[in-house]
C-alpha cells in the first residue's frame, strides 16, 4: 500500500524535496511545493488546498530508455546454464526458436509494460531481436501494443540484430530490416565487435539510416576483452560520414579495462561525434568478469565520470529483465537509480546525476523532457524517504505514483499469470 493515499482533485502538495537540478538550482536537494490543477502542474496557486508532504521526495516519471521487453520474463523456462555471456546467448537464440509467437512476445511485453508502468516509468525504449524472422513476429505486435498503451507509456522500438549481417554493399536482409523499422517508425540498431570489415558495415548501417531518417542505437563492446574497440570505430564514423540524427551506444564496458590513452582518444572522439551513452550497470554487473570458482575483479560499467567530465549526455537504464541476461529486475528505475548510485559511486560527485535518469535519456530519444514545469503533465513519483540515504536504504515500495495529477494503482501483476507459457 502507497504510504498515503492523496486526495482526489487540484491541490497544492507542500513540503516536498527534490533533487536542485531538476529544478534548475544548484547543491543538492531542494524544497519545493507543487500545484496540481486539471491533470497538470500549474503555478504556484493559493486559492488551492494544500497539503503538507513532510518532505516527501519528488521525481518526474521515469524514462527507461534501454530494455528488452521482448526478452522479459522467460528465465523459469530459459534459465542461463552457467550465468555467463555466452550461455545467455545461446540460451536465448534456442528460446526464441522454440517460443517466440506473436502471443508468447506480446504477453511477456505487455507483463513488463504493466510492471514498469506501477514503479513510475512513462517512457521506455525497447530493443527487439530481428535475426531473421523474428522481426516480422515481434515489431507488428510492438507497434499493437504501442497504441494500446498511448498516454500511459511512450515507447519506441530498435530492431537489434548482429553487425556482420550487414552487407557492406547496402543491400541484402538488412536493407529489409530498415525498411520494416521505417514502416514501424522505428529505431535502426545492431550489436557492434572486432569485425575485419566494421568499418565498411558501419558506413553502410548509417547510409541506410539516413535514407530512412532513422535514429541509430548500438550495443557496443559488451566485454571485458580491451582489444574491443567497435566504440573508437561509431565515433571516427560518424564525424567521417556526416550522420546527424541522434546515434545511441549502450554498455561500452572494454572501455574500463582499456589503456588510458585508448580511452581517452576515444571518448575524445565521442563527445565531438556528439553520441549519447547509455549504462547498463545491473546486467553487466551480472555477466561481466564471470568466471566459475574466481571472484569477479571488476564492476562491467563503462566509465561514466569520465564521459560526464566531456559533456557527454550520460544515462543509465533497467537492460534485461528475468531472462538469461539478467535473472532479475522489474523495471523499475528507482532501483536502477539506486544500484548505479552504488555501483558507479554516483554519490560523492557531480550534483547532476539524477539527470541521468530522467532529462539525459529525454534528450537523447527525443522523448518529452520531464520536469515541474507549470503547464506539464501531473505525472510524479513521490517517496515516503526525505533524503539520499533514506531513498536508497530501502526499496521504495510503498512510493505513490501520479499520472495526470491522480494516484494510480501500483498492485504489480503477478507472476502465475505467465505460468501458461513457461511449460
Amino acid at each position: 500500500m502507497d504510504f498515503r493515499v492523496l486526495p482526489s482533485g487540484d491541490l497544492t502538495l507542500t513540503n516536498l524535496t527534490t533533487p536542485a537540478c531538476l529544478i534548475g538550482e544548484t547543491g543538492d536537494l531542494q524544497t519545493i511545493s507543487i500545484s496540481l490543477r486539471g491533470g497538470r502542474i500549474a503555478a504556484p496557486a493559493p486559492d488551492l488546498p494544500q497539503l503538507d508532504m513532510a518532505g516527501a521526495m519528488v521525481f518526474p516519471t521515469f524514462i527507461d530508455m534501454h530494455t528488452h521487453l521482448d526478452k522479459g520474463h522467460i528465465w523459469p523456462r530459459a534459465p542461463n546454464p552457467d550465468g555467463t555471456f555466452d550461455g545467455a546467448l545461446s540460451t536465448v537464440e534456442a528460446d526464441r526458436a522454440a517460443n517466440w509467437s506473436g502471443p508468447d512476445v506480446r504477453a511477456r511485453m505487455d507483463f513488463a509494460l504493466r510492471c514498469a508502468y506501477a514503479h513510475g516509468t512513462s517512457a521506455i525504449r525497447t530493443h527487439l531481436d530481428s535475426i531473421a524472422l523474428q522481426g516480422r513476429i515481434s515489431f507488428p505486435e510492438f507497434t499493437r501494443l504501442r497504441d494500446e498503451w498511448a498516454g500511459r507509456i511512450e515507447l519506441q522500438a530498435a530492431c537489434l540484430t548482429l553487425i556482420d549481417r550487414i552487407d557492406p554493399e547496402g543491400g541484402g536482409e538488412f536493407a529489409d530490416l530498415a525498411d520494416l523499422v521505417a514502416e514501424s517508425r522505428g529505431v535502426l540498431g545492431c550489436v557492434t565487435f572486432p569485425d575485419t570489415r566494421l568499418r565498411d558495415r558501419l558506413r553502410a548501417f548509417f547510409a541506410h539510416a539516413g535514407k530512412r531518417g532513422l535514429d541509430a542505437d548500438f550495443h557496443v563492446d559488451e566485454t571485458g576483452d580491451p582489444e574491443a574497440a567497435s566504440l573508437r570505430v561509431i565515433a571516427e564514423t560518424v564525424l567521417e560520414t556526416g550522420f546527424d540524427a541522434p546515434v545511441t551506444v549502450g554498455h561500452c564496458c572494454s572501455l574500463a579495462v582499456q589503456p588510458d590513452a585508448e580511452w581517452l582518444h576515444t571518448l575524445d572522439l565521442v563527445a565531438r561525434a556528439g553520441i549519447h551513452v547509455v549504462s547498463l550497470p545491473l546486467c553487466n554487473l551480472y555477466l561481466q568478469d564471470r568466471q566459475a570458482g574466481r571472484t569477479p575483479r571488476w564492476r562491467g560499467i563503462t566509465l561514466v565520470h569520465e564521459m560526464a567530465a566531456r559533456g557527454i549526455n550520460v544515462s543509465f537504464a533497467s537492460d534485461n529483465t528475468r531472462d538469461p541476461f539478467y535473472a532479475y529486475g522489474d523495471l523499475d528505475m528507482l532501483e536502477v537509480m539506486r544500484e548505479a548510485t552504488r555501483i558507479a559511486h554516483l554519490d560523492h560527485s557531480r550534483a547532476n546525476w539524477p539527470n541521468a535518469f530522467l532529462t539525459n535519456p529525454a534528450r537523447a530519444c527525443g522523448f518529452a523532457a520531464p520536469g515541474f514545469a507549470p503547464g506539464a503533465p501531473a505525472d510524479l513519483v513521490i517517496c515516503r524517504a526525505r533524503n539520499w540515504s533514506e531513498l536508497f536504504a530501502r526499496p521504495q515500495s510503498d512510493r505513490i505514483v501520479l499520472r495526470a495529477g491522480r494516484q494510480i494503482d501500483r498492485d504489480l501483476p503477478d507472476y502465475t499469470e505467465l505460468d501458461h507459457l513457461m511449460r
